[in-house]
């Protein structure tokens, strides 16, 4: 197995890579760290009790033969700068309107990519010339964040996608005197609960 020696260590600081399929040679990992973080997948891989997208594809690399290749995209960081970094590269292969194809296997998405990820014209104006919540001392709020459903009008609508399903502690679900729909850091919608059903089945 690959691995830095330690006066390369020291010197490369925090660092952004890829990992790139030698097949196609197609990114299909990013990600941050420091030391011989970039190499550890490969040594993830050989536990078969890890599974994982990433993990399989550089199982089926190994098995036909070849190695990941591995580029460092940005050194010399710091760690918080590294992050933002990792974020942008995560985003710009991953958003939706103009990559036909998920390429990345990463199953996270970047640091504070809800708030400060790419955004539309519209969605800038929204964050930025909207007022902020002001709630009084009595208020109890339960914020639940619909970034996964609201774009894609999975569950019909705003009051669809923040009503159902969430593990919550159901006392404390009665306390609260509103519910805010939260997408990318933006309250979309505000309720006012009358009561909370429990599901008889979470779906996932």
């Amino acid at each position: 197995m690959k691995e830095f020696k330690q006066s390369v260590i020291e010197s490369l600081g925090h660092y952004v890579y890829c990992l790139v399929d030698p097949r196609d040679n197609r990114i299909f990992y990013i990600g941050e760290g420091c030391g011989n973080r970039v190499f550890n997948h490969a040594y993830d891989a050989l536990n078969e009790n890890l599974q994982s997208l990433k993990l399989d594809t550089i199982r089926n690399i190994i098995s036909q033969g070849m190695d990941v290749e591995y580029y460092i995209i940005r050194h010399g960081m710091t760690q918080d700068v590294a992050f933002i970094v990792e974020s942008v590269l995560i985003d710009l292969l991953t958003y939706e309107p103009f990559n036909l194809e998920s390429i990345l296997t990463n199953i996270q998405s970047g640091h504070h990519q809800w708030d400060r990820g790419i955004k539309t014209i519209d969605e800038i104006n929204t964050l930025y010339d909207c007022t902020n919540i002001e709630p009084y001392p009595h208020d109890k709020l339960i914020l639940i964040n619909i970034n996964k459903t609201y774009v894609t009008g999975e569950r019909g609508s705003i009051y669809e996608a923040t009503r159902k399903y969430w593990r919550l502690n159901g006392n404390r679900a009665k306390l609260a005197t509103h519910v805010l729909a939260v997408y990318q850091g933006i309250v979309r919608a505000v309720f006012k609960p009358t009561k909370w059903y429990p599901s008889e089945e979470y779906p996932g």
